[in-house]
């Protein structure tokens, strides 16, 4: 920003504006014509050139007209843009929307969020399923199979029973289980999930040495039920069809890799648990998300919370030239919305 001359930050702002809106690199003739300025297209000719050479936009094939890079994108959205709060008539609209048909089913709701972010935006519109708040592991069992196989009994809270089949390294008794089960219980019964779960890596890792045998054991069988029971994190993704209609995304290649992600879920899941970590809206343009499936995407997320506590992300998928101004204000307020009707229904 301070390269720039007032007159250098506003044609970048008017460039990106008409991009945004036509999806056609911007020339200086245009420019000059739509921008409101006195300005000769030499002049503006200039003004763009020092923009290219500081890396804000740059020229597709042999155009010359400019489209925004990503640092372009970045500038325009942090300093440039006047993003303005939602109109009442707008935000009851969604809030209708978003009840409508729910009924008290926290899964209807998330799926209702996701299909109201993708038809109001006209992008993809992604929710993950909230996160199980304050859960406190009761107790745990072992119990034996055959072909070195234990089953896990994890009671969690008051009723939750999570079951799951770990692979041994040799078959244990049922004597030898009992043990485990009954170290692991006065170690840990009555703390929270997340609590032992960060409790047990500590251990695991700084006196794994010092450990008998039958503690080691136990400790790495609880790490590893544990662990099972977290891998519970899924998003609702409505409106995915919606990228194709944007030319840039029109590669066979890219919307290869980008479906392959949705349905693999993994590296979308690992960029919204980062976004679950900050308040506020957050913006991923393009390579900044550090995935090479998204590097012609950005994503605006917002969390969401019940009882002051984060639950959940939600968001839009787009093009970098997505209506930055329209998708931030409606990713906010559905977020807040989506919040509010959680905790009534919590």
């Amino acid at each position: 920003m301070a390269e720039l001359t007032e007159r250098a930050q506003y044609l970048l702002k008017v460039l990106t504006e008409r991009y945004i809106r036509e999806g056609q690199p911007v020339g200086s003739r245009v420019l000059a014509r739509h921008a409101g300025l006195k300005l000769s297209p030499a002049t503006i000719r200039n003004v763009i050139a020092d923009l290219e050479e500081l890396g804000l936009v740059s020229s597709p094939h042999t155009s010359s007209g400019r489209v925004p890079t990503v640092q372009g994108y970045r500038l325009f959205v942090d300093t440039l843009l006047s993003v303005q709060p939602l109109e009442h008539s707008v935000v009851d609209s969604l809030k209708q929307n978003l009840d409508a048909g729910a009924g008290s089913d926290t899964k209807s709701l998330v799926n209702n969020a996701s299909t109201l972010l993708s038809d109001v935006t006209r992008l993809a519109g992604i929710v993950t399923v909230p996160r199980a708040r304050h859960l406190s592991l009761r107790r745990v069992e072992f119990l034996p199979l055959s072909e070195k196989k234990v089953l896990a009994v994890l009671v969690i809270s008051d009723k939750e029973v999570r079951n799951t089949i770990l692979k041994t390294e040799r078959n244990y008794s049922a004597g030898e289980l009992q043990q485990f089960s009954n170290f692991l219980n006065e170690q840990f019964a009555g703390k929270d999930l997340d609590d032992v779960r960060a409790m047990l890596v500590a251990e695991l890792r700084e006196t794994r040495e010092s450990l008998d045998r039958m503690m080691a054991t136990a400790l790495d069988m609880a790490d590893q039920v544990l662990g099972t029971a977290e891998q519970g994190s899924d998003y609702v993704l409505a409106g995915q069809t919606n990228l194709m209609d944007f030319n840039e995304l029109c590669n066979v290649s890219t919307l290869r890799q980008l479906f392959a992600a949705f349905n693999e879920k993994q590296q979308i899941l690992g960029l919204l648990d980062q976004c679950a970590e900050n308040d506020g809206v957050q913006i991923f343009i393009g390579e900044e998300s550090g995935y090479q499936m998204l590097d012609e995407c950005s994503l605006v997320t917002a969390p969401y919370s019940v009882d002051g506590q984060v639950v959940g992300v939600l968001g839009v998928i787009g093009p970098t030239r997505m209506a930055y101004e329209r998708v931030i204000p409606i990713v906010d307020a559905t977020a807040r919305i989506l919040s509010a009707a959680l905790n009534l229904r919590d």
